[in-house]
């Protein structure tokens, strides 16, 4: 299960949140989610946050995870994990943009959103026996 909570190539300019993806399907419940900054002004910053719901309406009052803020081009990568979190159906992205200083005052990020579903891991691990000779 791939997705893209926030399509790259996305222009971002005020504070937002992107559509909501049904999870439900998903294996493992767990995602690598990396985030890319392709372009942006200085004095700025964005924040973005995953949220979940049961019902693709009612998002609660705290993210399921927040990524570190950022302020330059470049990627960001981290781990969702709603193994134990099975109410979760719905996720969907949010950013907030923060601009100061003097120059224009709307704030400008290039962005994307990817998450890739992780896959279970094997219980069968090989091992090899080292046999030494005598």
């Amino acid at each position: 299960m791939n997705f893209q909570l926030i399509p790259h190539g996305t222009r971002m300019e005020a504070n937002g949140h992107g559509a909501p993806f049904d999870i439900s399907s998903s294996a493992t419940r767990t995602f690598l989610c990396r985030l890319t900054i392709t372009d942006q002004i200085e004095q700025e910053s964005l924040d973005v946050s995953i949220w979940g719901s049961p019902d693709g309406q009612n998002w609660g009052a705290k993210p399921l995870l927040k990524l570190p803020q950022q302020f330059y081009r470049g990627d960001t990568k981290m781990v969702l994990d709603l193994s134990l979190r099975p109410e979760i159906r719905f996720i969907r992205a949010r950013w907030e943009l923060n601009r100061w200083g003097r120059v224009a005052p709307t704030p400008m990020f290039v962005a994307g959103l990817d998450l890739n579903e992780i896959p279970p891991m094997s219980r069968e691990t090989p091992t090899r026996r080292a046999v030494m000779a005598t």
